[in-house]
């Protein structure tokens, strides 16, 4: 009896289709959760990566076989320096034409923070008679957010002084009153990391992959190699023609861009919020590699995130938690050791 015809579903998920490069390195945010925390917070916060390290840790999941045990987990560092309030924005709705903005009220930042090299556009703003028109258009807001931007002067692994800008919704209550009020008050002033998050909770990372250039289908896709030692004319790392009388299938794997692709984690646990000073608790013997040492704000997030060090990583409030993250709720895990070995590879 021959040989069964060895069959298996294609490598790689079209879900990520078109594999095309990042449009932007800070990623814009294009869903927010609702939160109901009784007090405005903003949802979202923009750090840097810093690098990786592991951690011991007692592990709190109540249906984990490890439940009260120590556990090893790695664990990545983000640099949070507080983020300026630029600017305040109200959206209404309309069913036709979606959300859209109702007004703006920007504030008059500093000439240290550089802004000036990020928006050339700059200028002098009368911020509360800006924001006395945003009063009057109140009752048909539906949507407050901010503009917030970041001063990598103050990161210690970052040589750069062009802020980031990110646009985050204020959320936490339904009173839109509330999260106006929130917004105007912090207009022109700074918010740290530890007033967006808390230890204990999770978070999404929205973040941007490392770039790895033009490549081919086995290392793009993941396909299988031909046989090698067959004689392959045209070389083994290829997939054969695949079409279907006018061309090619969209989904046969082809050739083309890898990585430097905008991308969501979802559920990273935050062990770990660090203020400016701390930064020698978490930050390895020489530095972390290709960034430096830790001398800002800074979050500890389990596991690994997307992209290079310094990359800019978006760290928002999970729309998606677990159940058992509901049931649990938000508790300080206990940090037992924390590896400050040096990752020179000595």
């Amino acid at each position: 009896m021959g040989a069964r015809k060895k069959r298996a579903p294609r490598r790689g998920s079209l879900g990520f289709s078109p594999r095309k490069r990042a449009s932007r390195l800070v990623p814009r945010i294009k869903s927010w959760p609702h939160v109901d925390v009784g007090k405005p917070i903003p949802l979202a916060f923009l750090g840097y990566k810093a690098g990786m390290t592991h951690v011991f840790i007692v592990d709190d999941r109540p249906d984990s076989p490890t439940y009260g045990k120590e556990i090893f987990v790695p664990v990545t560092i983000v640099e949070t320096p507080p983020v300026y309030v630029l600017a305040l924005r109200l959206y209404g709705y309309d069913p036709n034409r979606g959300l859209y903005t109702l007004g703006e009220a920007w504030a008059n930042p500093p000439v240290e923070l550089e802004l000036y090299r990020k928006v050339k556009t700059l200028g002098s703003f009368d911020t509360e008679k800006m924001v006395k028109s945003l009063e009057e258009r109140l009752k048909d807001a539906v949507n407050v957010r901010i503009l917030i931007a970041t001063q990598p002067k103050l990161a210690g692994g970052l040589s750069k002084k062009k802020p980031d800008i990110l646009e985050v919704k204020v959320g936490g209550v339904d009173d839109i009153p509330k999260l106006f009020e929130y917004a105007a008050g912090k207009l022109g002033s700074t918010i740290p990391v530890s007033e967006v998050l808390q230890e204990g909770q999770l978070v999404d990372v929205i973040a941007v992959t490392k770039g790895k250039g033009f490549q081919g289908v086995i290392k793009r896709w993941g396909v299988k190699e031909l046989p090698r030692w067959h004689k392959h004319r045209k070389g083994s790392r290829r997939i054969g023609a695949r079409s279907h009388g006018k061309g090619t299938f969209w989904e046969t794997p082809q050739a083309g861009q890898t990585g430097f692709h905008r991308r969501t984690e979802y559920n990273k646990r935050v062990l770990m919020i660090g203020r400016e000073g701390d930064g020698y608790k978490v930050t390895p013997a020489g530095g972390f590699l290709h960034y430096g040492i830790v001398r800002s704000d800074f979050v500890m997030l389990a596991g690994s995130v997307p992209g290079t060090p310094k990359r800019p990583i978006v760290l928002r409030w999970p729309i998606r938690p677990p159940e058992w993250y509901l049931r649990m709720g938000v508790s300080r895990p206990t940090i037992t050791y924390v590896s400050l070995e040096s990752k020179q590879g000595n």
